[in-house]
């Protein structure tokens, strides 16, 4: 035991620990340094934002800033976005990485996806908007014909090309609408209302195919529907006609027309 101590208490052994205590701290540090610098520590850079930027216009961002981008997801299909353009990233924009680190982004479609054309066949203008809007579809040009159903869908097109329930088409087109006007192409006699009350000239009216226009009072009428007509703008004449659909403008006075 003596002995043992006197070893740990001599010269030569003191003068080894410390040189070998001196060797461990010099490698540690050497270690750090050397990780520092294989890393980068301390030196970061923060990460853009790349979305609504198209793929290309992110590659030529990101060379500058020494970041590299790699395209994740491309399945998207976004109607106001242009194709291929930035819609999420990964690491997301503020983030701090290091120098040559990837960004992976998801993108939006170069081609558009096809789709079913709908069923617009005699809807109202307003419901094939809705229904255009549904399958990612925009409404384009309205234009009208002779018909008596009024701002019906007559037909569509799309880039000229009449389209039917059931055809494939790319999502985001336009399609232009062909609509009734109410009137229809059909000739008909102007039928005579002079002397029917209100009541009875809607129910013709309505037989003809043809609408009221505008109803003017005479002072003295207190209820229209059993007020009688005394005057109707087109008259009926001999051979007179009206395109049906059209209106008949009617004069209501309380005693009926001789």
């Amino acid at each position: 035991m003596s002995k043992l101590f006197s070893l740990l208490l001599s010269r030569r052994f003191i003068l080894n620990l410390l040189a070998a205590s001196t060797v461990a701290v010099l490698i540690v540090g050497l270690t750090y340094k050397w990780l520092d610098s294989y890393t980068n520590h301390g030196n970061t850079i923060t990460v853009p934002d790349l979305r609504n930027m198209t793929v290309d216009r992110a590659e030529d961002f990101l060379r500058n800033k020494s970041l590299r981008i790699k395209i994740a997801d491309s399945s998207v299909f976004d109607l106001n976005k242009p194709p291929r353009t930035v819609i999420e990233q990964d690491p997301s924009a503020g983030q701090k990485v290091k120098d040559n680190r990837t960004i992976y982004v998801s993108i939006t479609r170069s081609n558009a996806p096809g789709v079913k054309f709908p069923d617009l066949e005699d809807v109202s203008l307003r419901q094939a908007e809705a229904i255009l809007k549904t399958y990612g579809l925009v409404s384009g040009k309205i234009s009208y014909k002779p018909d008596l159903c009024k701002n019906c869908v007559l037909s569509a097109t799309v880039n000229g090309r009449i389209v039917k329930k059931g055809d494939e088409v790319q999502k985001g087109s336009s399609v232009d609408l062909t609509l009734g006007d109410g009137i229809g192409n059909i000739r008909i006699p102007v039928p005579d209302l002079t002397g029917l009350t209100l009541e009875e000239a809607l129910f013709v009216l309505k037989g003809s195919g043809l609408n009221i226009g505008a109803i003017v009072n005479d002072k003295g009428v207190k209820d229209s529907l059993r007020a009688f007509i005394s005057r109707q703008v087109p008259e009926a004449l001999p051979d007179a006609q009206i395109n049906q659909g059209e209106a008949v403008d009617v004069y209501l006075s309380p005693d009926k027309p001789e």
